[in-house]
């Protein structure tokens, strides 16, 4: 079973810029896609980016242009670089891996990190 582990979230302010980390233990044929979901409190886990390990990416409309999703496959590492950060992208952030047929539902991913915290100040 993949093991994922996330880093980087922290307490910023408006318009600062913020990287992310998931660390993937091993890559596996089932979690060929890889994704960052985020929660806020009292909304529902929300796609944010993904990308496969050959590099095709796709974004949600909320953060297009402003976030950038990129892999490290020598390290299994995924990076989410956002920037121009808002007070409502406030929420914990979730690495999550699945099969390169994965879209932006949650219940396609089969594999999810415990998640790190963004704060944005306004």
């Amino acid at each position: 079973q993949v093991q994922l582990a996330e880093s980087g979230g922290g307490l910023v302010q408006t318009g600062d810029s913020l990287r992310l980390s998931c660390a993937a233990s091993r890559r596996t044929f089932s979690v060929l896609r890889m994704a960052w979901f985020r929660q806020a409190p009292g909304k529902e886990r929300e796609f944010v980016a993904s990308t496969s390990w050959s590099g095709s990416t796709n974004y949600a409309d909320s953060v297009q242009g402003r976030f950038s999703i990129s892999r490290d496959s020598a390290k299994n590492t995924v990076y989410l670089q956002m920037t121009n950060l808002k007070p409502e992208d406030t929420a914990l952030y979730y690495c999550a891996g699945g099969p390169l047929s994965s879209t932006m539902r949650r219940d396609e991913y089969v594999a999810w990190g415990q998640g790190t915290q963004v704060t944005v100040a306004s």
